[in-house]
């Protein structure tokens, strides 16, 4: 993975994205407590990317238990958020010409470097590295909490049918 950001993300305007958490839902199907999107502020067709965001709130369903007096975002739940934002762009721009939804295939050199806390902004950058029509997408992804990386990797992303 790169050590530098995918996208320079501090140039969009996360007050005003361009797709809201409306506009998400429209393409997106979490609902409720798996919901970890909040917004996208940046698409880049010409290289299959994105940049999107999750405002982490003091109401999430894990910060009862992970970790109790001192919640931190679960890991899992960082790469649920990543590949929220990578469904989007797949489904927005069909992607892969198939399926209702794209599934996690696969993970691969994920890396938790820094917590993530309520109350933080946590920026996600995405861009598709391999697209195979019909069977998969793969896409690096990468974190970010205050100007610092907190999390990156490389996902599979698989058509699923209803």
């Amino acid at each position: 993975m790169p050590a530098k950001p995918l996208y320079d993300y501090a140039q969009y305007n996360f007050d005003e994205p361009l797709f809201n958490l409306e506009e998400v839902r429209k393409v997106n199907p979490q609902r409720h407590e798996m919901e970890q999107l909040s917004g996208v502020v940046h698409v880049d067709r010409e290289n299959h990317g994105l940049v999107g965001y999750k405002d982490v709130s003091d109401e999430e369903f894990w910060i009862r238990g992970h970790m109790p007096g001192f919640p931190l975002m679960p890991g899992v739940i960082q790469c649920e958020a990543s590949a929220q934002l990578a469904g989007f762009y797949a489904r927005k721009y069909d992607l892969l010409e198939a399926g209702d939804f794209l599934g996690f295939g696969g993970m691969n050199d994920v890396r938790f470097r820094r917590p993530v806390s309520p109350g933080c902004r946590l920026v996600i950058c995405v861009r598709c590295t391999k697209v195979k029509i019909k069977r998969l997408a793969e896409f690096d992804f990468q974190g970010f909490v205050d100007n610092k990386m907190v999390f990156n990797g490389s996902m599979i992303g698989v058509p699923i049918m209803r």
